[in-house]
């Protein structure tokens, strides 16, 4: 039987099976009662992940991998089959079989927690080698956000209602003469999740087999950024470099006639009005050559499918999908539920918002809900009855933790940018006086709200415990941000906590032109430019502004002088956009800057830091992601403690450039915090990181050159946090690290081959080592010592169990989040 499984029957589906068995067992076997429960219990938590690995194993051409799994299965089934024929009054068979079902459970959870964690080791360090192999390239960013990343995304799981579109569409692609395909419809309508179905339908992806290319265009593209993509994709080898963007397309042409015996499809989402251009510059007079647009607006020149919205059973089915939690035993009346999906008036955005609002809620919010109407406009400030649905979602937000202020922040940032946590953490600390947990605490809130969606790309979840985000994005469907934007520009411009200014070449607002000076009380101020900005600023005047944003894309980036005059400025973000690192003018402005205590860069290239005579007494934190460094912590012409005296925190990630760390920031013995992470060509730490006595945290995880830890480490007797987790160069330990009294926490995950030295015996406040089981053999020989200890992470097996099957999925490529917040995100 083994054999027959491990030759056909897919796992998930065996897996099911025995699932089945064990839970119908359990209801008609009494006398194996507990133990039911416990292999139920273990099968039914990792069900759908085993289910998810079948089905990547099956693109990647790894279906061997579960092998063994379909063995021990097939095994189980036979097992079960001889425990139900057992009587209750044959105690010693009954004992012999609970020892065997006991046996069958450990089986199952040996394979997920040591094979499933040997594939993920493999795969997390063939990942972090290709990581440091790519980083060294420009033009790529983080990991998933390469530049030549084209593939189209998976529709969300729960879809209905598009099987006739979705068939409409594919006779449409097959049509000789038809270039282009425009899929039109207002705002959550489902354009995007339909595309995203049609691309992995198996008839469409036989048909265009690897040729299918997916863009995502928002409302300002940026082309030569698309062109890098596609000839990226085309040719893997580098990042194309061209000399214009007409260079540039006349390459991607040359490129698409080598493959014109191919049938090839380029799908351009979320193309806004005026834009098509982009799309006529993207054409070529090619055969086999199809291009498929997502928009908002009806493009009449080309062959246009407008989306309808979904019938009433359609429309039910993902309404109640939403509303109606399962083994949810409450009676809502059924008028009322009718009445309340109905006025969605068959829009899948409102649907799953508004069914998501209602899930769990009284009666009398349904009655309130049901009263109100929504026809699905795509523009919001014309479509009274969809804002008023989503404005409805604000309602139970809470005033007093500021969490609704939280909310209307995230307009501050670009449509479909992927924010970092960490930046809006920034934010929020000082703009209403929150700490970081309170600050965290809120993005959950919002997050359970389905106002926005928590990316989690981090490799081990017990960073979060101590306050590290770097890993943790915020995404948000674009018609929730312009509900953002729109709550927090009700108010005459004067008037407005937050003032966010989308700048499009020089056109600014008439607000800020000369001869209309006014001036401004925003808190908050954000100005998003593009590639075609020249810095001409016009008139602000913002005195009160306290947290200050930039969005660009320009490969140099001039600070505007209006700055000197906000003295109330705490935080300032500038996050370049762009494909390169951005050089910054005026920087000299930022020590003019009394008050500003934290400060986050983005793809920029980092002038010298302590140049300046002036001092910035109130900076408590420096953030430096993508940049490139060589400069910034140069010797100068001043102390680099003199210029930042009060400076605690210190975050460098991704920057490629860096190399070794210089002597000049060891003298900033104030600070508490270092975080040099992912900063693969890091290769030595200087000696004079044993003079920064005040430090809490050390964090160098992922730096894959550094080969060890100076000796001075065991200067940094107040460390109670080290992590130098996926160092994949590092071999020993040093004998000093047993100096640190102090330390709390070490994480060495990645970390097989670091050697420990005997010292370790001496780290008594030693209460937690985060690492692999390749590790943990080594710290069992210490374990008499240090009789705090615990080298496993607090959880339950069963949590463990899960954990290690959702890692393994991460690093076959899929990404681990929140659910979506609707159909077309």
């Amino acid at each position: 039987m083994a054999a027959d499984l491990a030759g056909g029957a897919a796992v998930g589906a065996v897996f099911g099976e025995l699932l089945s068995r064990v839970v119908e067992a359990g209801r008609t076997v009494a006398m194996f009662g507990d133990t039911w429960k416990e292999l139920a219990s273990t099968l039914s938590s990792i069900e759908p992940v085993i289910k998810q690995i079948e089905s990547f194993n099956k693109v990647f051409d790894k279906e061997q991998e579960t092998k063994q799994l379909v063995e021990i299965i097939g095994k189980g089934r036979k097992l079960v089959g001889k425990c139900c024929r057992i009587h209750s009054w044959d105690l010693i068979r009954k004992a012999y079989y609970v020892k065997k079902l006991q046996g069958l459970n450990k089986s199952i959870e040996r394979f997920c927690l040591i094979d499933m964690q040997t594939h993920q080791m493999r795969d997390m360090k063939k990942m972090l080698v290709e990581i440091g192999r790519l980083s060294s390239k420009e033009g790529f960013s983080k990991v998933g956000d390469v530049v030549g990343s084209c593939k189209a995304p998976q529709p969300p799981e729960f879809v209905v209602g598009f099987d006739e579109p979705l068939n409409l569409l594919k006779m449409k692609l097959s049509k000789d003469g038809v270039s282009v395909i425009v899929v039109s419809g207002p705002g959550g309508s489902g354009k995007t999740t339909l595309v995203k179905k049609l691309c992995q339908d198996e008839h469409v992806k036989e048909k265009f087999d690897k040729n299918i290319f997916y863009i995502d265009v928002s409302k300002v593209p940026n082309l030569e950024v698309i062109v890098k993509r596609l000839l990226h994709v085309l040719d893997p080898s580098g990042v194309p470099e061209f000399q214009s963007v007409e260079d540039g397309l006349n390459q991607l042409k040359d490129k698409l006639e080598h493959l014109a015996m191919d049938c090839m499809l380029l799908v351009l989402d979320d193309v806004w009005s005026g834009c098509e251009t982009l799309v006529d510059k993207l054409m070529f007079n090619l055969s086999n050559y199809k291009i498929l647009v997502t928009s908002r607006f009806a493009f009449r020149r080309f062959d246009t499918y407008h989306l309808k919205p979904l019938d009433d059973d359609n429309a039910m089915t993902l309404f109640r999908h939403s509303a109606f939690m399962q083994n949810d035993k409450r009676r809502i009346p059924e008028d009322i539920v009718n009445k309340a999906m109905e006025s969605c008036k068959g829009l899948p955005l409102a649907l799953t918002v508004v069914g998501k609002s209602l899930c769990g809620q009284p009666v009398a919010l349904w009655r309130k809900q049901a009263k109100q109407h929504s026809k699905g406009l795509s523009i919001l400030h014309s479509n009274a009855d969809l804002l008023a649905y989503l404005e409805s979602s604000l309602d139970t937000l809470d005033s007093r933790s500021a969490i609704k202020d939280c909310f209307l922040d995230l307009g501050s940032f670009p449509e479909n940018y992927r924010i970092p946590a960490a930046a809006l953490i920034d934010m929020w600390v000082e703009l209403y006086e929150l700490d970081e947990d309170d600050a965290i605490i809120n993005l959950n809130k919002l997050s359970d709200r389905n106002l926005i969606n928590l990316v989690l790309i981090r490799k081990d979840d017990q960073s979060e415990v101590d306050d590290c985000y770097n890993d943790l994005f915020v995404t948000q469907h674009d018609l929730l941000r312009e509900l953002a934007i729109y709550q927090g520009g009700l108010d005459p411009v004067d008037k407005r906590e937050r003032i966010i200014v989308e700048v499009s070449g020089n056109n600014f607002p008439n607000w800020c032109l000369e001869g209309k000076k006014q001036q401004l009380g925003a808190r908050l101020l954000s100005i998003s430019t593009d590639e075609t900005f020249s810095f001409s600023w016009g008139y602000i005047q913002a005195p009160e502004v306290e947290v200050l944003v930039f969005n660009f894309r320009t490969r140099n980036y001039m600070l505007p002088v209006f700055m000197e005059k906000m003295d109330k400025l705490k935080v300032l973000i500038l996050m370049n956009n762009g494909i390169y690192q951005a050089e910054l003018s005026n920087f000299w402005l930022l020590y003019s800057l009394s008050n500003l205590k934290r400060i986050r860069l983005e793809k920029v290239s980092v002038p010298s830091l302590n140049t300046s005579s002036s001092h910035l007494k109130g900076l408590r934190k420096i953030s430096l992601v993508m940049c490139n460094i060589s400069q910034a912590f140069e010797k100068g012409t001043n102390k680099m403690s003199d210029v930042f005296p009060n400076l605690s925190e210190i975050e460098i990630d991704y920057c490629d450039d860096l190399v070794e760390l210089g002597e000049g920031l060891c003298v900033l013995v104030q600070l508490v915090k270092l975080s040099i992470t992912n900063c693969h060509k890091l290769r030595t730490l200087p000696e004079g990181i044993g003079k920064l006595v005040n430090l809490d945290v050390l964090r160098l995880a992922s730096c894959t050159e550094l080969t060890t830890l100076p000796d001075t480490i065991g200067n940094l007797s107040r460390l109670t946090i080290l992590d130098i987790s996926d160092c994949l160069s590092i071999t020993y330990m040093p004998a000093r690290i047993g100096e640190l009294y102090n330390l709390e926490k070490l994480y060495m995950r990645g970390c097989s081959g670091c050697n420990l030295p005997p010292t370790i015996t001496n780290l008594q406040h030693l209460e937690e080592v985060i690492c692999d089981e390749e590790t943990a053999y080594q710290w069992e020989s210490f374990q008499s010592y240090l009789t705090n200890l615990k080298t496993a992470e607090p959880e339950t097996q069963r949590k463990k169990l899960y954990k290690a099957a959702l890692m393994y999925l991460s690093f076959k490529g899929f990404i681990i989040n929140q659910p979506v917040v609707c159909a077309e995100l």
